[in-house]
């Protein structure tokens, strides 16, 4: 065993955690207590900061089973995710249980043949009174899993050279926000600001360029570090472990402290021999910026409402729109900064987020701050009708950034960069609150934004982004709107079939009777012949539309086995709320004091 460093005081808390029955999915869990309390309350988190809905983690545990001096002590569920053991103050309290682990996400927990992983937050018992003490995890490598080594943030007590044996945390807290990836995995390390970075990356395929990425998220680190504490500033931790899994279909990550865990479709790896940087490449960048912007904006520097975290319910905050969208406005920007991507192609991924923006009718329903509150209920809980109810805090919030940013380059007075590092110093890396942000505002900008902060923030209206675009010197072309978008629909396409997803509020298929669910069979005119339709753009095939006037249309659609045919007009008049835009480098010497930073 390898001891890298030591515990300031006994242990008040340890978790023994076994990762050998791989075909089960089980976890086994041995939660020893040094001292509880008179009849020591237990639960198990609902949630996992960061993911902002109730999750009931608690269905997976099972044979959960108490012991006290070697006898059997009663337990009592006090409701769903709770327990009571009838145990005394004098000894030990030993609890054993197992937690299934089949959830290939960045939020809970996995465990198969080829691979572990788990958030604390699915896995340890929360025992209540005692959450502020040390607590200790211990795991052994998994003779399962061949090749199997333990990654993670977390502070190393007693541990040998694949990572196995003890870990110590601070309080809770710190436990639940420290993931464990288990594995046969490729790594690499750098270090950047005397703090050591590892990359870890799980199910790579053999064309996988580790150095690349490793090279690319360095430079990452390098910007990110610069943003905040300048040329020679220190940064808040003493390592940071990237765990990155790559599936064959899927996209996510989940900060933490001083670790994030991430998914990735393996095709946007980058491959071994190839020199063009694809646009999936470019997204996994983004992702990774992403979450390491998060060490400091959401783990440190985070809503006043998260000073503690509440487990066994949802916690509310207005702020995601600041947290999450000020985060992804600098995600991609500071991959321009670190010089991974050039101005046009950051200009083409703000496009893509603005033309998203435009053309979700929730954005005139829905402030961003009213998204932030609705996150647990609504954004984490998408249907059909999500488009027309609602806004996106994570892109809306990233064109509200910009606004602010583009303002104050403007007026000439600060920029949102300098806001940023304004609110790290004035909220000591601690709790924020809307008010700190506009009193940072109003200290660097040299007058009150409140009026911005009414409109853009808790209003519903569209943001000024035509006119601060074009005097920052982007060009705006408005292009013609996509068929689907002309029609006010989303809809999925395969084998031969156009089936309905959404209806957009006040388009011309919730006009004409379209239903979310319908299979749009045919088209055609009163005049003319339906025709099968197998592809959404293959209805100009077979309809013509008339210059100056809305094209009249049958559409026949199948609806829970029943046939029901629809009059359906192509509108003619272009809507301003159909608008896609363009945007390109108009002048490029402004273009690039705003992007270079």
């Amino acid at each position: 065993m390898v001891t890298r460093s030591t515990a300031s005081s006994a242990c008040a808390v340890h978790y023994a955690i076994d990762a050998s029955d791989v075909h089960a999915h089980l976890y086994r869990v041995t939660l020893t207590i040094a001292k509880p309390t008179k009849n020591q309350r237990l639960s198990l988190p609902v949630w996992i900061p960061g993911s902002y809905m109730v999750r009931e983690f608690s269905k997976h545990l099972q044979k959960l089973s108490a012991a006290q001096g070697g006898k059997a002590v009663a337990l009592s569920q006090l409701d769903k995710c709770s327990w009571q053991a009838t145990c005394s103050s004098t000894q030990a309290l030993v609890l054993r249980y197992e937690v299934y682990a089949y959830d290939n996400s960045v939020r809970t927990a996995w465990l198969d043949a080829q691979r572990g992983f788990f958030n604390p937050t699915s896995l340890c018992l929360r025992a209540e009174g005692q959450q502020g003490r040390i607590h200790h995890l211990q795991i052994n490598t998994i003779k399962s899993i061949a090749g199997c080594a333990i990654y993670t943030g977390a502070k190393a007590l007693k541990v040998d050279k694949n990572g196995a044996g003890t870990y110590t945390f601070a309080d809770y807290d710190v436990l639940a926000d420290t993931p464990f990836e288990l594995g046969k995995c490729w790594s690499g390390s750098f270090v950047s600001r005397g703090v050591q970075h590892e990359l870890v990356v799980a199910g790579a395929p053999p064309s996988f360029d580790g150095k690349r990425l490793l090279a690319d998220t360095h430079k990452i680190v390098d910007s990110e570090m610069a943003f905040w504490h300048g040329a020679k500033g220190t940064p808040p931790f003493e390592k940071y472990v990237f765990l990155l899994n790559t599936v064959d279909d899927g996209y996510g990550g989940l900060e933490h402290r001083n670790s994030t865990a991430l998914i990735c479709n393996r095709r946007d790896l980058p491959r071994l021999a190839q020199k063009k940087t694809a646009d999936g490449y470019t997204t996994l960048l983004g992702l990774i910026s992403h979450e390491y912007f998060h060490t400091w904006n959401v783990k440190r520097l985070r809503p006043a409402e998260f000073v503690r975290y509440q487990y066994q319910s949802e916690q509310y905050t207005q702020l995601l729109w600041f947290f999450e969208g000020f985060t992804s406005y600098y995600d991609d920007l500071l991959l321009r900064r670190a010089g991974l991507i050039d101005n046009a192609q950051y200009l083409k991924l703000v496009n893509k987020t603005i033309n998203q923006v435009m053309q979700t009718p929730g954005a005139r329903v829905q402030s961003v701050a009213q998204s932030s509150f609705d996150a647990w209920v609504k954004y984490y809980r998408q249907d059909e009708n999500t488009p027309n109810a609602t806004v996106s805090y994570y892109t809306k919030g990233a064109l509200v950034a910009m606004c602010f940013d583009l303002a104050l380059r403007q007026e000439g007075k600060t920029t949102l960069d300098q806001v940023m590092r304004t609110l790290w110093t004035r909220c000591k890396a601690g709790p924020m609150s809307e008010a700190d942000f506009a009193a940072v505002l109003a200290q660097r900008g040299g007058r009150s934004f409140a009026q911005e902060l009414a409109q853009w923030v808790h209003g519903t209206g569209d943001l000024p982004l035509n006119q601060l675009l074009a005097q920052q010197g982007v060009q705006i072309v408005e292009d013609k709107p996509q068929l689907a978008q002309r029609l006010g629909l989303r809809v999925a396409e395969g084998n031969g079939k156009v089936e309905v997803k959404v209806v957009l509020r006040g388009g011309a298929a919730e006009q004409a009777g379209f239903c979310p669910g319908d299979e749009w069979l045919a088209v055609g005119t009163q005049r003319d012949a339906l025709w099968r339709l197998a592809k959404l753009e293959d209805l100009p095939l077979y309809v013509a539309e008339r210059a100056g006037k809305d094209t009249a249309l049958l559409a026949l659609v199948s609806r829970d086995k029943r046939l029901h045919t629809l009059r359906l007009s192509l509108p003619q008049v272009e809507r301003p709320d159909l608008a896609t835009w363009v945007l390109r480098v108009g002048d490029a010497a402004r273009v690039d004091a705003w992007l270079g930073g």
